[in-house]
């Protein structure tokens, strides 16, 4: 599900093929009719944007988004959310999502890996800190009940969790490469600076970053293969 004209599914989408997955992308923001269900589809990725989960007014295709996150959730299928993606997650599985929350991050950032992250699917085994590509100034400000709390921030705790078994939500950009970077606005922030940090972190980011994606797509094909 993409929600912006450039917020596509970049090298994530390419790792996932690799991994033996095909893409089906929606493109919520150029109007494109989303599947009334996930019965055809093994599988769901709610990318960024640049709204709050119930703006609907401004993005009325949000509202058959949640629909079917909550039908992920419930039905226990695959489901990884990036910025926008994991807020909304956060706020469909009952926690909160706070708009302008704390300060802004932009750029590649050090997120620590919590301990809780210890024994689940996509996190377990990570390096304690990994630079992860940010461009937020809102947040989710309350976990989703039961939620499992795996990575965070000084300026944004809540970076990283999951919801039941198979439903993953993260406030980073695991999908940016560098480049997209020179493409944001954000004040108080040199873009220069902003720019040299993601290149000098990507050769540590990205064999992370590309490990998780395989992970989840091992989730994906372990969920769909009959026992």
């Amino acid at each position: 599900m993409q929600n912006s004209r450039s917020g596509g599914p970049s090298r994530w989408g390419a790792w996932l093929e690799e991994a033996g997955l095909t893409l089906d992308v929606v493109h919520g923001h150029k109007g494109d009719p989303l599947p009334g269900g996930l019965d055809d589809h093994d599988a769901m990725i709610m990318l960024g944007g640049g709204y709050l989960p119930g703006d609907d007014e401004r993005a009325p295709w949000l509202a058959p988004a949640r629909r079917l996150v909550g039908e992920a959730v419930a039905e226990g299928v695959p489901l990884f959310g990036i910025c926008l993606g994991g807020q909304m997650l956060a706020e469909v599985a009952g926690g909160e999502v706070t708009g302008d929350a704390g300060a802004p991050e932009n750029g590649s950032v050090p997120v620590t890996i919590r301990p809780e992250a210890g024994s689940d699917p996509l996190f377990h085994g990570l390096p304690p800190v990994v630079p992860a590509i940010e461009h937020h100034k809102d947040a989710v400000t309350r976990l989703p009940p039961g939620a499992v709390w795996l990575a965070e921030t000084a300026a944004c705790p809540y970076q990283a969790f999951r919801v039941g078994d198979r439903a993953w939500g993260v406030q980073f950009h695991p999908e940016v490469l560098p480049a997209r970077v020179r493409e944001w606005e954000a004040d108080g922030f040199d873009p220069a600076e902003v720019y040299a940090r993601a290149v000098a972190d990507e050769p540590v980011s990205t064999p992370v970053w590309r490990e998780v994606a395989g992970r989840f797509a091992l989730t994906v094909r372990t969920r769909r293969t009959p026992a």
